[in-house]
């Protein structure tokens, strides 16, 4: 497809990697393009990273019509710069969009947009341990007018960060606090989206957890109030008595790539992996009786997070002795070693840029 380039007129310096947070400092270039009803995606262009001007009754603003990804470019040692899993994301958006009313994307033509972006910001991927430059596509409807209907006119973008750790913790263990007044999504709605105001309404618990020194929440299902679905912003993993378990997918929880990959890691390693409903019951039970081995979220940004401690009402359950456990450790390393191309990838996750 034709991606017009527009140049700066200056480029940023490049920060210094030791000192990157997540998605606090921005590359030079963003990509841009357009869509209505009646042409399709138009316009299509690498322009500088700017603000966005856009019309105060702009459908976005008013109905929450937005969708978004995150994936990452990791440099490999040979200074070569790979993709990890694109075509998960871009169905993932593509699956969003639909539940949104939101236009889909072909997925031959996001590959081509991704890989041209990333070549173009390439130099902006630091070579540090740990570091990445973290993707940001993002959809939104931007019809200039009020009232509630599908989307006719909307607007796509790509923005890039150089970012480090996700959690100031690192790999190490964090504290998670379960909620239990708060739900995060109900079946038929858009938990399986990854769209802005499933985010938006998980801020409150979020906010209190933080209050009361814990990292994020982990979330119960929205009817019931009785399994466990969501760590934050992330899929949840448990080890009980050898069995690893996390919750399936029913409609409310996101279809992780990172939760894919672990899953699919564990099974061809032959690791004891069910996705069912986990009640909060049978959680707490092995927490008090020392079965829960290991626990951990995953998710793009912060690949393996192992988590420490759970709280419930004040409940404090220490998970092996607050260290991070073995499995998680094997699929930290796993996915970062294929990720930064420091192991073999046998899957074919990776994908190559120039």
């Amino acid at each position: 497809m034709e991606i017009k380039f527009v140049k700066a007129d200056t480029l940023k310096a490049k920060p210094d990697p030791s000192t990157l947070g997540f998605g606090k400092i921005f590359s030079d270039y963003m990509f841009m393009m357009d869509w209505n009803k009646e042409t399709g995606w138009h316009d299509a262009r690498i322009v500088p990273f700017g603000y966005l001007s856009i019309h105060p009754a702009s459908t976005v603003l008013h109905y929450g019509s937005a969708i978004f990804e995150g994936l990452k470019a990791y440099r490999r040692a040979d200074g070569k710069v790979q993709l990890f899993r694109p075509m998960e994301n871009i169905r993932r958006m593509n699956n969003s969009a639909e539940r949104l009313c939101l236009p889909h994307i072909p997925e031959e033509d996001a590959l081509e947009i991704y890989t041209k972006f990333v070549d173009c910001e390439k130099d902006w991927t630091p070579s540090q341990e740990g570091t990445s430059l973290y993707l940001r596509p993002f959809m939104f409807g931007n019809d200039e007018s009020l009232g509630v209907h599908a989307v006719h006119n909307a607007t796509f973008i790509i923005i890039a960060s150089p970012v480090g750790s996700y959690y100031k913790e690192g790999i190490n263990p964090v504290k998670i606090m379960i909620e239990d007044e708060d739900v995060r999504a109900v079946r038929g709605g858009t938990g399986y989206a990854k769209c802005g105001g499933n985010y938006a309404a998980s801020n409150r618990a979020g906010e209190r957890a933080e209050q009361k020194g814990y990292s994020q929440v982990l979330w119960l299902d929205g009817v019931e109030r009785k399994y466990i679905e969501e760590v934050g912003a992330m899929n949840v993993m448990f080890k009980i008595n050898g069995e690893i378990v996390t919750p399936k997918l029913t409609g409310s929880i996101l279809p992780g790539i990172t939760r894919k990959s672990c899953i699919e890691v564990l099974k061809i390693e032959g690791y004891n992996v069910s996705e069912r409903l986990l009640s909060l019951e049978e959680l707490t039970k092995a927490m008090a009786d020392g079965t829960l081995e290991e626990a951990w979220g995953c998710g793009t940004a912060a690949v393996v997070s192992p988590i420490g401690e759970l709280c419930y009402k004040d409940h404090k359950y220490t998970i092996n002795n607050g260290e991070i456990g073995p499995v998680t450790q094997h699929l930290y390393d796993t996915l970062t070693g294929i990720q930064w191309g420091k192991t073999e990838d046998k899957f074919g996750w990776t994908y190559m840029i120039g």
